[in-house]
């Protein structure tokens, strides 16, 4: 038995190359569209990447979202050299915000019912929250006088 495992260690292949796949990613972009010739351009571009899944272009928002397994920089880039300009996606849907209202986090430009994604929109981690079980309580003196 010996001289089988001596023998064996030389017979077996081991792999020393090991490959990481990349996640599964979404990656939004934002790309100022206006013709159908812009978007096959972009989409043929976006298409082209190793990796991707899925592209929908919607001109309307001006928004390119691209699934697959990619590094979301590589996609920016891909648009970027097709001659347009481009960006992630900077906008959230309103209701995610809790301060929507910010001269930074109100955009005209956003479609209808986005706002910008700005950490001002954010409550602060030390402000207290006033639970609305103690606003309107017996035991609060400081509670709502209608009651």
């Amino acid at each position: 038995m010996g001289a089988l495992d001596y023998l064996s260690i030389f017979c077996t292949v081991s792999s020393t190359r090991k490959s990481k796949r990349k996640p599964m990613q979404t990656v939004d972009i934002k790309v100022k569209m206006d013709c159908d010739g812009c978007e096959r351009r972009v989409k043929h571009a976006v298409s082209s990447i190793k990796g991707v899944k899925s592209v929908e272009i919607n001109r309307k928002q001006s928004r390119v979202t691209v699934s697959g397994y990619l590094e979301p920089n590589k996609v920016l880039n891909k648009v970027k050299n097709t001659g347009k300009r481009a960006e992630f996606w900077p906008y959230v849907p309103y209701n995610l915000v809790y301060y929507p209202f910010l001269s930074q986090a109100y955009d005209t430009r956003a479609p209808a019912g986005y706002v910008k994604n700005v950490p001002q929109g954010l409550p602060s981690p030390n402000a207290s929250v006033e639970r609305l079980t103690t606003l309107f309580s017996d035991d609060n003196p400081n509670a709502c006088s209608i009651m």
